[in-house]
């Protein structure tokens, strides 16, 4: 009902399902190859994007279910920890 959604939609959960935070480096380095493109949906540990730091490659995942709404960095890029790499539409509010 409408009044149970209100509830869900201010507590930032739309239907038991976990939102999508946008997703920010995690540490320096560079962007290696980024394997989404905007309006693809995307799944909870789907991967996102390949950052390289200190020789080693690593895979950023999703942590919820979304569709991709922007991607901020292109392969080549340097990231800084904190830098927004990329923002997501929440599919959970979208269907309720």
């Amino acid at each position: 009902d409408e009044r149970a959604r209100a509830i869900r939609d201010l507590a930032g959960q739309g239907g038991g399902a976990r939102r999508i935070a946008d997703l920010r480096a995690p540490m320096p380095g560079l962007v290696v190859r980024v394997l989404v493109a905007p309006g693809q949906q995307v799944a909870a540990g789907d991967p996102l994007l390949i950052v390289e730091a200190m020789k080693m490659e690593n895979e950023l995942r999703a942590e919820g279910a979304g569709a991709v709404a922007s991607i901020e960095v292109e392969a080549g890029a340097a990231v800084d920890r904190g830098d927004l790499l990329m923002t997501f539409d929440d599919l959970a509010a979208e269907e309720a």
